[in-house]
């Protein structure tokens, strides 16, 4: 299994191995050095060796968390913030995790009788799911790893295409929380933990929930701001110190760098902590895509040390197998993190800054003006019979379409005739595929949720996963709700989970100021009013960093970052996407309708669609080829 993740450690190895005391278990783990080179070793043990762990992520803050426990009687024996976590652990126990701030997924072994009457194995992951942990139970036991390939390389998972999370990532470009492509192997949620005593191999651990943004310091407080100037003003000094703490590190620091608010705002913040601070940008020269030139802008008003990496369609198809093969779940946006990731390495980082969160924060998405539009047809829907609304449907379609992309229309005729098939009118602004369009390339599977008397879900499904998301949005404010929706869906789902497994591919390490814990509970808390302005968008950042960046990258409207594989699609890549979907994968093709994917294909060479439907197909049908049998 280490070997498997290699490129996520390449510095160094470590296992725990303890027959005699934990019988029937084994710890491994690969480390990328970047805090305390030398004395960080994994696994870290307490001073009695009886509390053990393995970490992967980064603390942030975690030398004020030590000073604390060491007032408290606990000896360290390194500077890393590993070892926080067994003094932690002794200390508060289960608790120990409301105290930590950064992004994380780690095993922590306790031997104490004294705890239990037998060794315990407690599994955690951060509030957001920045860093990833995946799970499995065969007969012979139950199985971890930061990858689903770990699992598979040990031959613990069978390689099993999961036609639940097909029907999600068909839905979406990616596969929602908790389910993974590959049956029987589940994400440990964001924001959940998970307890096993050691000697027992048969009974499935369940994963609860211990975080909660609706219990969090900010929620409660009772004097939060109730207007945009005054939130702005109290999120500034939080922004500062999320990207000061985050720079912490023993190795050196860059940041990306596009044309945006986000990156710019990194860049600008950086720039104040810390004077020289690498940048980069990935160029895609002679494009309408190529935002280099508003990225030299940001790069020279902050005084970045900064790098432009070209990138065009031939060095794409050159590294198109090294790019899905990085791919730890396949996903329709994670070949553009990839090549972010490249860029990276290529100007020697080892450790990067990123906007991510920001959007999804700060009301920067599309889907902000959609939802409610959405919204607005479907309780439109529930008043026409279904005959009516299937007869209406074409002229639904042309006024979605009129403001939009060719795939609007789609998104809108799912809403009309279908508008209880997903859980919230936010998740049809999102689909790739919608309900009824999904039809004609698989046979849909939605696998309810299986609740136990404890109320705690005993079979997670990802249609469950949504609509406990959803049920949070409903009692939040519009803005405020969709904010939520995207953190706990495409963010969680698609963003994270592609720039970790793409990043460490590279051997990188990304972090995500924006995503600080204080600093998203302070924004989750605010009421709508405190976060917006008519007519600005992304108010609420622009108005707290206003001083910090040109006025021309303020007043921007939003770009979304992509590669401009519309042009490469009918280019350089054509010839390789139409011998793909010309040889479907083993595991996918039982599942395929016939001509679907075909389809697809010609429809975007007609302009019918957006290229991220082929894409998306292309990216699964290699992904399965790689890493399922038939």
């Amino acid at each position: 299994m280490c070997a498997a993740m290699h490129h996520r450690g390449p510095d160094e190895e470590g296992f725990l191995l303890s027959e005699a005391r934990a019988p029937g278990l084994a710890l491994g783990m690969r480390r990328l050095s970047i805090i305390d080179l030398v004395g960080g070793h994994q696994p870290i043990w307490n001073e009695t060796k009886d509390v053990a762990v393995v970490f992967n992520g980064e603390l942030y803050g975690y030398r004020d968390l030590r000073e604390r426990l060491v007032l408290c009687g606990h000896r360290f024996a390194t500077q890393s913030d590993t070892e926080i976590l067994v003094h932690a652990w002794e200390e508060w126990g289960e608790d120990a995790l409301n105290e930590l701030r950064g992004m994380f997924a780690f095993a922590l072994l306790d031997l104490r009788e004294r705890y239990a009457t037998a060794p315990i194995l407690f599994l955690a992951r951060d509030p957001l799911g920045i860093k990833p942990l995946y799970y499995t139970q065969t007969p012979q036991g139950f199985a971890f790893a930061s990858e689903v390939r770990g699992l598979l390389a040990a031959g613990l998972a069978p390689r099993s295409l999961s036609r639940d999370a097909l029907t999600s990532y068909l839905l979406f470009g990616s596969v929602s929380e908790p389910v993974t492509l590959v049956e029987g192997v589940f994400s440990l949620p964001p924001g959940h933990r998970m307890l096993l005593h050691v000697p027992e191999r048969r009974r499935v651990p369940r994963a609860r929930q211990w975080w909660d943004p609706a219990l969090s310091p900010a929620a409660r407080d009772t004097r939060k701001p109730r207007d945009l100037a005054s939130a702005a003003k109290k999120l500034r000094p939080m922004l500062e110190d999320a990207v000061k703490t985050h720079l912490i590190a023993d190795v050196p620091v860059g940041l990306f760098l596009s044309s945006g608010l986000d990156s710019g705002a990194i860049a600008a913040l950086a720039a104040k902590a810390q004077s020289g601070i690498q940048s980069f940008t990935l160029a895609f020269p002679g494009t309408a895509f190529d935002e280099a030139a508003a990225a030299r802008v940001i790069a020279q008003h902050c005084r970045t040390k900064h790098t432009e990496v070209p990138l065009g369609g031939a060095a794409v198809v050159e590294r198109m197998d090294e790019a899905i093969a990085a791919l730890d779940q396949p996903t329709m946006d994670a070949v553009n993190t990839y090549f972010v990731s490249w860029a990276a390495r290529e100007v020697a980082l080892k450790v990067a800054l990123s906007g991510l969160g920001g959007d999804e924060l700060f009301a920067g998405y599309q889907t902000f003006a959609d939802t409610p539009r959405v919204a607005r047809l479907i309780r439109t829907a529930w008043f026409v019979p279904a005959v009516a609304r299937e007869l209406t449907k074409l002229l639904v379609a042309a006024l979605a379409g009129s403001r939009g992309s060719p795939d609007a229309g789609r998104k809108a005729i799912a809403a009309w005739v279908s508008p209880d098939s997903l859980p919230h009118p936010y998740f049809f602004t999102r689909a790739l595929f919608p309900p009824g369009k999904l039809e004609q390339i698989i046979e849909p599977r939605f696998r309810p949720s299986t609740i136990g008397p404890d109320g705690v879900t005993l079979e997670p499904t990802w249609i469950g996963w949504l609509q406990r998301a959803a049920d949070e949005a409903r009692k939040q404010e519009p803005v405020a709700g969709i904010s939520w929706l995207e953190i706990r869906s495409y963010m969680a789902s698609t963003l994270l989970r592609d720039t970790d497994s793409v990043s460490m591919a590279q051997s990188l390490e990304v972090r995500v100021p924006m995503l600080d814990t204080p600093l998203m509970e302070f924004v989750n808390a605010l009421p709508d009013a405190a976060r917006r302005r008519p007519g600005i968008q992304k108010a609420l950042l622009v108005e707290a960093i206003r001083d910090l960046l040109p006025a021309e990258i303020l007043g921007q409207k939003k770009r979304t970052f992509t590669l401009p594989w519309e042009e490469w699609l009918r280019g350089p890549l054509r010839k390789r996407v139409e011998a793909s979907f010309g040889n479907p994968a083993p595991a996918l093709k039982p599942v395929l309708r016939p001509g679907g994917v075909q389809v697809v294909w010609k429809e975007f060479l007609a302009g019918r669609t957006t290229w991220a439907r082929p894409w998306s197909l292309f990216v699964l049908n290699e992904w399965c080829r790689r890493h399922l049998a038939a």
